[in-house]
C-alpha cells in the first residue's frame, strides 16, 4: 500500500489528536444531543431561544478561534492551546447538573464553547504540520471518523441511560438528564490526560519562518472566495437540534430519536475515513461538491418528511455529507495557505462557519415559528431555506473555487 494510503503511516500527533476528539466527544455528545430535549421538553423552552442559545455559543467560539489561532502562529506553538481548550470545557460541561433556566444552560454552553474556540484552529493547525500534502485527507478523515465515533459512543451510553431509567417516557426527564451530566464527566477528563500526554510541538518545513498576516487584501483568492461560499452555506446550516425536534415532531420517542442519531454517528464514523483519502487521490473540490449536493437533497426530504421513520433514514443519508466534506474542507485549508499561517487560516474558516451559525440558528427557529412568506411551510420552512442556500453556495464554490 503506498505511504499516503497508509493509516500505519501517520504520525504520533494525528493519532493522539485523534484519540482526544473521540473521548472529548463521547462526554459532549452525551449532552449535545439531548440538550434540545432539555430545553423544550423540561424546560418549556420554544425554538427560537434554542436556535439563539445555539447560534451565541457558536459564536463566541468562532471569535476566539481567530485570535488563537493567530496567536498559534506568532507563538509557534500548538499543543498548549489545545490541552487548554479541552480542559475548559471538560471543567464547565458537569455545571449543566445543576441547570434550572435556559439562562444558565446559555452560560454553560457559551464557557464550553470558549474552550472549543481556545483549541479548535490549533489543534487542526497541528495536525496539518504533522502530515504531508499527500496525507492530509487521510488525517483529517482519521480525525473527523475518530471525532464522530465517539460521538456514537457517547450516543450510545445516554440511549442505553435513557432506557435504563424511563423506557416508557416519551419525554426527557431531569433525574435521567443529571445521571448523563455525571457520566459525562469521565470521558472528558481522560481526552485532556490523552493530549497532555501524548502530543508533540512539530517543527519543520517553513514553521521557522515569521508568520505574516493573513489579511484579505493578501491571502490567496482561492481562499477567500472558499471562506464566503462557505459562509452561504453555513447561513442555511443551522443546529442539528432542529433535525432531532423534527424527529420527535414527526412521532418518534426520545429514546428513538437517540437511536436515530446514533444511524447517522455510524454512518459518518464509518465513511469519514475512506472519503477523506480519496479527496487526497481525486481532488478536494469533488468531494466538498459531492456532499453539498447530498445535504441539499436530505433536507428537501426533511421538508417534506411525514412520519418519523422517514427523519431517521434521511438523517442516515445526512451521515455522509458530513463524511464527504468535514475532513475535505480542513484538508482544503492546508491546501490553499502556508504552513505558517495556518493557525490564523484555521481560526478564520472556523470562525466564519461558527459566527454564520447565529443568525443560521435563529433564521431557522423563526422559519419553523412560521416567519413572513415562509409562514405557510411550518416546522418544513428552515430545511427549505437550508436546501435553497446549499445550492446557491454550490453553484459558486464551482464558479469561484478553481
Amino acid at each position: 500500500m503506498q505511504k499516503e494510503n497508509s493509516l500505519r503511516s501517520l504520525p504520533r500527533n494525528v493519532w493522539v489528536m485523534s484519540a482526544t476528539s473521540l473521548l472529548n466527544d463521547v462526554s459532549s455528545e452525551m449532552l449535545l444531543n439531548i440538550m434540545p430535549f432539555f430545553l423544550a421538553n423540561i424546560l418549556g423552552v420554544r425554538t427560537a431561544v434554542i436556535g439563539f442559545i445555539e447560534g451565541i455559543a457558536e459564536t463566541t467560539a468562532s471569535l476566539l478561534k481567530i485570535v488563537f489561532g493567530a496567536l498559534s502562529d506568532r507563538l509557534r506553538k500548538r499543543k498548549p492551546f489545545a490541552v487548554i481548550g479541552y480542559a475548559l470545557s471538560a471543567l464547565t460541561k458537569p455545571l449543566l447538573y445543576f441547570a434550572s433556566a435556559w439562562g444558565w444552560v446559555l452560560g454553560v454552553r457559551v464557557a464550553d464553547r470558549i474552550g472549543k474556540g481556545v483549541r479548535t484552529a490549533p489543534r487542526d493547525a497541528l495536525i496539518a504540520d504533522s502530515v504531508g500534502k499527500d496525507q492530509r485527507g487521510l488525517a483529517f478523515g482519521l480525525h473527523r471518523a475518530s471525532d464522530t465515533l465517539g460521538a456514537f459512543l457517547g450516543l450510545g451510553i445516554a440511549a442505553f441511560i435513557i432506557w435504563w431509567t424511563q423506557s416508557r417516557s416519551q419525554l426527557l426527564t431531569v433525574p435521567t438528564f443529571k445521571l448523563i451530566v455525571l457520566v459525562s464527566i469521565i470521558p472528558g477528563v481522560l481526552a485532556v490526560i490523552v493530549l497532555a500526554l501524548g502530543a508533540v510541538e512539530v517543527t519543520g518545513g517553513d514553521t521557522g519562518a515569521q508568520p505574516k498576516r493573513l489579511s484579505f487584501r493578501e491571502m490567496d483568492a482561492r481562499f477567500k472566495y472558499f471562506l464566503f461560499v462557505v459562509v452561504l452555506f453555513t447561513l442555511g446550516n443551522s443546529s442539528d437540534a432542529f433535525i432531532l425536534l423534527r424527529g420527535q415532531e414527526r412521532g418518534l420517542s426520545i429514546l428513538q430519536v437517540m437511536g436515530m442519531s446514533l444511524t447517522f454517528n455510524a454512518i459518518y464514523t464509518i465513511f469519514a475515513g475512506p472519503l477523506g483519502a480519496l479527496s487526497d487521490r481525486v481532488g478536494r473540490h469533488k468531494l466538498v461538491i459531492g456532499g453539498w449536493v447530498a445535504y441539499g437533497l436530505v433536507y428537501v426530504g426533511f421538508a417534506f418528511s411525514q412520519t418519523g421513520w422517514q427523519v431517521w433514514a434521511l438523517f442516515a443519508v445526512y451521515g455522509f455529507y458530513y463524511a464527504a466534506t468535514e475532513g475535505t474542507a480542513k484538508a482544503l485549508v492546508a491546501d490553499l495557505v502556508p504552513e505558517s499561517n495556518r493557525g490564523t487560516a484555521y481560526g478564520l474558516f472556523n470562525a466564519a462557519i461558527g459566527i454564520t451559525a447565529l443568525p443560521a440558528s435563529l433564521i431557522a427557529g423563526l422559519l419553523w415559528q412560521g416567519l413572513g412568506i415562509w409562514s405557510g411551510f411550518g416546522a418544513s420552512a428552515p430545511f427549505f431555506f437550508g436546501a435553497v442556500m446549499a445550492l446557491l453556495a454550490g453553484l459558486l464554490f464551482l464558479r469561484l473555487v478553481r
